[in-house]
C-alpha cells in the first residue's frame, strides 16, 4: 500500500530526477532537511515504488549508436498468443530501448537505437524479420533531438 506524497516527497522526486547521483547529505541540502529524514524518505519512496530506479544516461553518439528510428509494428493477427509472443522478444533484443502496446493503426511502438541506416536496414531483415507474428511495420527516422528526458511532471 503506498502513502499519499507531501510537498518534501515531490521536492526530493524533482531532485532525484535532475540528478540522481547526489549524495544523501547534499540531496538532504538541496531539499531543506536534514539527512536522517531526508534518508528515510527515499528508502520509503524505493520501497513503495515511487523510484523504481537509478541509471545513468549515456551518450549514444559517443558510442556509435545515435542513429534512431521508432518502428511501428502491426501483429500478423490479433491473438493473445502473437502479442505475446512480440512482447518476449523485445525483451532480449539490446537495439529496442523502448516497447509501447498502442492503440490506432499499430499495435506496437519501437524506439530503436543503431549504428546507421545500413545497420538499420540489418536489424529490420535479421531481427524483426524473424518473428513470425509481425504483419507488417513502419519506420520514422529521427532527423534531430528536440527533448529527450525520462522526467515525469510532479504535481502537488
Amino acid at each position: 500500500m503506498t502513502s499519499t506524497l507531501d510537498q518534501t516527497d515531490i521536492r526530493i522526486l524533482q531532485t532525484l530526477q535532475e540528478n540522481s547521483n547526489l549524495t544523501n547529505k547534499e540531496l538532504a541540502a538541496a531539499i531543506h532537511l536534514s539527512p536522517t529524514p531526508t534518508f528515510e524518505r527515499v528508502r520509503r519512496l524505493e520501497r513503495e515504488g515511487y523510484i523504481r530506479k537509478y541509471q545513468a544516461v549515456l551518450d549514444a553518439d559517443k558510442l556509435n549508436c545515435g542513429f534512431i528510428a521508432f518502428c511501428f509494428l502491426k501483429m500478423k493477427q490479433h491473438s493473445y498468443e502473437n502479442g505475446v509472443k512480440i512482447m518476449e522478444a523485445v525483451q532480449t533484443i539490446p537495439e529496442i530501448a523502448e516497447c509501447y502496446n498502442i492503440s490506432g493503426d499499430y499495435d506496437f511502438l519501437l524506439k530503436i537505437y543503431s549504428k546507421d541506416m545500413k545497420e538499420y536496414q540489418r536489424f529490420i531483415l535479421r531481427i524483426l524479420g524473424d518473428l513470425d507474428c509481425i504483419g507488417s511495420l513502419s519506420s520514422s527516422f529521427v532527423l534531430g533531438e528536440v527533448k529527450a528526458t525520462h522526467s515525469i511532471p510532479l504535481y502537488s
